[in-house]
């Protein structure tokens, strides 16, 4: 299902993108402080406030008939058992106060590799069970570098690695230990959006192979087209992106995935796929998009 992560708000911009051809799924996000689980002594308030913030976009509207879900943290960063109860406390609360009204959350937008002990998705189940019960999804982000298979059980195989339903991996495809080993197992294999993904080379800094002070795909098209990968930087990205498509695929949670990013400016310029991988794929989604 093609989805689209955005922080334009703009209700003329978002009733043009949902009566495009594709008819995407959008899920809005507002700019508010990384959230500081270590001093979040009042989930329930915090989420009080964060909704008082929200409300003026997703119960406007002019918007409501356009948006389908909303996130709230970017990124938040769990280091322990207390603090992702903090956050599980806060998303529970967020999710009922919005579902009261009929405004769908995603929740958990983790960072690629988080949380970093997996352990930890068990003190999350209850923010879960809220968006369950009021038919919210789980929204992560995903990224790897090099290339999009790294760290991946199938990364050996090189150029076109192929997947299978079993495979899973540190970076991407890591949201299938979280569901094999936590959600499933409690009965929460509620729906998934990945509101970001692709490639990134801020993942594992000074850890992974490739150009040190590579960022986004633009940065990766030398080492691709040296090492095998593709000698066209951007149909090597589409077709790295394809793989990645073809996993989520085999899983009938996942709604769909939001690659980073289409327009955007300034440092985030080298991950743009505006442009020929644009081009690319859209022929790829003109025969493939569900």
């Amino acid at each position: 299902v093609p989805v689209v992560t955005t922080l334009e708000l703009d209700a003329n911009f978002a009733a043009q993108m949902k009566n495009s051809k594709s008819n995407p799924l959008i899920i809005g996000r507002i700019h508010v402080d990384q959230a500081q689980l270590g001093a979040m002594d009042d989930p329930a308030g915090a989420a009080r406030a964060f909704v008082e913030q929200l409300l003026p976009y997703a119960d406007d509207d002019r918007r409501r008939p356009y948006f389908d879900a909303w996130v709230s943290y970017n990124e938040p960063v769990a280091n322990n058992a207390e603090e992702m109860q903090r956050l599980a406390a806060f998303e529970a609360e967020r999710v009922r106060l919005l579902g009261d009204r009929g405004i769908r959350s995603i929740i958990g937008n983790f960072a690629t590799g988080n949380p970093t002990d997996l352990a930890l998705w068990e003190h999350f189940l209850p923010a879960v069970q809220a968006a369950q019960q009021y038919n919210g999804w789980l929204g992560l982000h995903e990224y790897a570098a090099p290339t999009i298979y790294y760290l991946t059980d199938p990364q050996k195989e090189g150029r076109y690695p192929g997947v299978s339903p079993q495979d899973e991996g540190w970076l991407t495809l890591r949201y299938r230990k979280a569901y094999n080993q936590y959600l499933k197992p409690a009965g929460l294999a509620i729906p998934l959006v990945f509101t970001e993904c692709g490639v990134d080379g801020l993942v594992q800094p000074g850890q992974r192979p490739g150009p040190t002070d590579a960022q986004g795909w633009r940065d990766f098209q030398s080492y691709w087209a040296e090492n095998g990968f593709g000698l066209w930087g951007p149909g090597a990205y589409i077709e790295q992106l394809v793989w990645y498509d073809e996993a989520l695929r085999q899983d009938d949670y996942v709604i769909g995935g939001c690659i980073y990013a289409l327009g955007t400016s300034g440092q985030w310029l080298s991950y743009d796929i505006q442009g020929p991988a644009a081009g690319v794929l859209k022929q790829y989604l003109s025969v493939h998009v569900s």
